[in-house]
């Protein structure tokens, strides 16, 4: 079976995608489905390439059983747009960003993350970069939400087969 990749997309990808990231990785590893994913997380700014995720984003994730320390920051490229068949944008702007830099042929891969979470009637995950903790606390919330919903919905339409079955 062939690996579902996806690309977990913010501006500087130290905050919130890496979170998305390392959610994500944590979710589908408590549900044995690591094998049936590809995953990674970029910017579409190249602010913090090579460095670790920010460490108040690291802390909060922690405290939630979620390891970000081990991931890097690098900004998007345009081999990005055909190598993944999701690419999860964090906010407006960025979405907009990766929009007009994809080409026609896999528009279609570039959705809003929180599109897969519409019960919390949010559609961007806020940048928690200038802010307090709480900031990645709400990151953390809104992410879990959106993780799950995007697992579901693969599951839902058959990309990906149940560990137990």
């Amino acid at each position: 079976m062939k690996k579902i990749k996806v690309l977990f997309v913010c501006m500087g990808n130290i905050c919130r995608s890496p979170t998305a990231e390392g959610v994500f990785a944590k979710l589908i590893k408590d549900r044995q489905l690591e094998t049936q994913f590809t995953i990674d997380s970029a910017g579409t700014h190249a602010y913090h390439v090579g460095d670790a995720p920010d460490l108040r984003a690291q802390k909060a994730a922690r405290e939630r059983g979620i390891e970000l320390a081990h991931l890097r920051a690098r900004k998007v490229t345009h081999g990005d747009f055909e190598d993944f068949d999701f690419i999860l944008a964090m906010d407006g702007e960025n979405y907009s960003i990766l929009s007009q830099a994809c080409p026609d042929v896999h528009k279609d891969k570039v959705r809003y993350f929180l599109d897969y979470a519409p019960h919390l009637n949010v559609r961007e995950v806020p940048d928690p970069y200038y802010g307090g903790n709480h900031g990645f606390e709400r990151v953390l919330d809104l992410i879990e939400e959106a993780s799950a919903g995007f697992l579901n919905t693969l599951q839902d339409h058959g990309h990906i087969i149940a560990a137990d079955q």
